[in-house]
């Protein structure tokens, strides 16, 4: 089971890496304007935020996770080859959509296999592992695909990361295909009941406040993933240092999932972690608005991994612990695709106007919102009520 886990997240987060970094270049290539490929884009990430959750429940209810995974991950590769094929924006737009309607279940439904069996081989189910480990290897894998991409698309033309993209989905699809039922799930959860389903989610006290929670942390993050790259250039940072910054990030990332993470949460609970990402938050971002210093920029950087890493891996306890097995599916992607989707989607606009009108000092606002979570982090202290 462990080496199909590796294999898949590895697998989904190389193809995630190869691909997402160029392709509004690719839709440029295939003769897009820029407001056409704005309207792609903007398409594309509304119907991940309906798809998600839609296709989410539709796995828990036929309690197929492994399978509806694998049929989306295949169908996603056999679709990106549409973008090879088309040239015309309205089959271009078809396309995009598609592509990402099957890529929007892939995270939410590979998070609900892992943590559930994670959680289980803690409980002494088999050989024991955490989730972090997984996602360290996504992460890691993220940015070999990325890293790859831009080598190997210097040297070739933009199609090969379809291509390449489109294998490592395809390879992605088998390995979930051998990933091992849920039996707990099967022998002891009833069958969801459809719409039913996500009034009884929503009406999870703790579920909802973790939630909020996600909402703040992760979405104070749009107007660094947004603007710092365009700050730290009008600043006079080259691209060497950009990139060096950018990697910190994502190396901090993965030691938090590998070692750091789990380490607090078994010191102070999914309440504690989240306390300690809102807190990392509200000093990354206030720094943040008062420097452009590489050198301080360096320091702040690796705190990247207690605000997004920590509070994700809480936030996936916290689910284990407080949704009803029969439901991980739905309340996964509504976690990951509506909730800090939309919450991103909204920031991102309402980022764009305080940049232009503030400057850096409207991280000063994201600091804010971290703060603002941090009452709301002392209530999530669950009973293990997920079996």
């Amino acid at each position: 089971m462990l080496p199909n886990f590796f294999a898949l997240f590895a697998l989904l987060y190389a193809a995630f890496g190869v691909q997402s970094p160029f392709l509004p270049a690719l839709l440029q290539e295939r003769g897009l304007f820029a407001g056409q490929i704005g309207v792609v884009l903007a398409a594309s990430t509304a119907i991940r935020v309906i798809a998600g959750p839609a296709i989410g429940h539709a796995a828990d209810r036929t309690r197929r996770h492994a399978l509806v995974l694998c049929a989306c991950a295949v169908v996603a590769a056999i679709v990106s080859a549409g973008y090879l094929a088309m040239r015309h924006f309205a089959a271009l737009f078809v396309v995009s959509v598609l592509y990402a309607a099957m890529l929007a279940p892939l995270v939410p439904l590979s998070d609900a296999l892992a943590t559930t069996a994670a959680y289980l081989s803690e409980r002494g189910g088999g050989r024991r592992f955490a989730y972090g480990w997984l996602r360290a290897c996504g992460s890691a894998a993220f940015v070999a695909g990325t890293t790859a991409s831009g080598w190997f698309t210097g040297i070739t033309e933009l199609a090969a990361i379809i291509w390449v993209g489109g294998l490592f989905l395809a390879m992605a699809g088998a390995v979930a295909s051998r990933l091992p039922a849920l039996t707990e799930l099967r022998s002891r959860a009833p069958r969801p009941r459809g719409l039913r389903d996500w009034g009884e989610l929503l009406r999870l006290r703790i579920f909802r406040r973790m939630l909020l929670v996600a909402a703040l942390v992760e979405g104070s993050h749009a107007l660094h993933d947004t603007f710092s790259v365009i700050r730290w250039r009008a600043a006079g940072i080259d691209f060497h240092i950009v990139g060096l910054l950018w990697s910190e990030s994502v190396l901090s990332e993965v030691l938090v999932f590998l070692v750091l993470g789990p380490a607090l949460l078994r010191r102070f609970g999914p309440a504690g972690a989240c306390a300690i990402s809102a807190g990392a938050g509200a000093v990354r971002w206030t720094v943040a608005a008062f420097t452009t210093s590489p050198l301080l920029l360096a320091v702040i950087q690796p705190l990247h991994g207690l605000t997004f890493a920590l509070l994700h891996l809480a936030c996936m306890r916290l689910i284990v612990l407080t949704v009803p097995r029969q439901l991980a599916g739905t309340a996964q992607a509504v976690y990951g695709t509506l909730c800090i989707g939309a919450a991103t989607a909204l920031l991102t606009l309402a980022s764009g106007w305080l940049y232009g009108s503030i400057g850096g000092t409207a991280f000063l606002a994201m600091a804010a919102l971290c703060l603002l979570a941090m009452p709301a982090c002392a209530t999530l202290r669950p009973r293990d009520t997920a079996a």
